[in-house]
């Protein structure tokens, strides 16, 4: 049995860690440097750093915050935010990187996600989707969630997956910082429509919603920020209680 991965995620804007609800209100959550290196040392599986707001500022992410970060850590990392092309790619590699996440660059040329599985492999490329649920259907917005695609969460998902993605990193908008529990149904979904790994992202509030991520949405990993960030669940603690919940995780 595959373990569950546990993937803090730092959220990157201006060279620091902030945390919102529903991709607004922005505070700041500390340095993204101590963070990465207190998660690696307390169990963290991985480590998600999203520079936000890289795409919207037309600009490329923090190559050597990437870099400082990788150097402090021994656990996977992926990088996502503002990479467009098989050289920005590159370069985050050769930074530390072990992954890369792309969103708005794959929904404005799918064809991207072709070549970046081709040149650097389907297991280093993660497609991240934000979606936001409007009565039975749910849309995929681009630009950290700013603007709404004629895209829809499913058929994008198996989309991407056909296209080459190794995982898909799924967050709902309408759950993101709300500490009310992930989005289950759709997570549900999203497994029976896919065959590569997902995250689930967004709405994790207590210990509880970690077991239903797993258990109720067939995720395989779930990622979280500011209940970490803030000290509310302690990885180590975390993981103790999943186990005690009879789930696969590496201790």
């Amino acid at each position: 049995m595959l373990t569950k991965r546990i993937i803090p995620c730092l959220d990157i804007k201006n060279g620091r860690t902030v945390k919102g609800v529903n991709f607004l209100d922005l505070k700041d959550a500390g340095n993204p440097v101590e963070l990465a290196k207190k998660y690696s040392e307390n169990g963290a599986d991985e480590l998600v750093f999203l520079d936000i707001s890289a795409t919207e500022e037309r600009r490329k992410t923090w190559a050597n915050l990437v870099k400082e970060i990788a150097k402090t850590i021994n656990i996977p990392f992926t990088v996502g935010g503002g990479i467009s092309s098989v050289a920005d790619v590159a370069l985050l590699l050769n930074n530390g990187a072990d992954k890369i996440s792309i969103n708005s660059s794959a929904l404005q040329n799918p064809q991207l996600i072709n070549e970046l599985a081709s040149k650097f492999g389907s297991q280093c490329i993660v497609v991240a989707i934000d979606a936001k649920q409007v009565n039975t259907d749910w849309i995929v917005y681009q630009m950290g969630g700013k603007i709404p695609t004629e895209q829809r969460l499913f058929l994008w998902a198996k989309e991407i997956e056909d296209r080459g993605a190794g995982e898909v990193l799924f967050t709902s908008m309408d759950h993101d910082g709300t500490k009310n529990g992930f989005a289950n149904k759709a997570l549900n979904q999203l497994a029976k429509t896919v065959n590569i790994p997902i995250i689930a992202s967004g709405g994790a509030g207590n210990m509880q919603h970690f077991v239903d991520a797993f258990h109720l949405g067939n995720a395989d990993a779930a990622l979280a920020a500011s209940v970490f960030h803030f000290q509310e669940i302690e990885i180590p603690v975390l993981k103790q209680y999943l186990k005690n919940k009879k789930l696969a995780i590496r201790m």
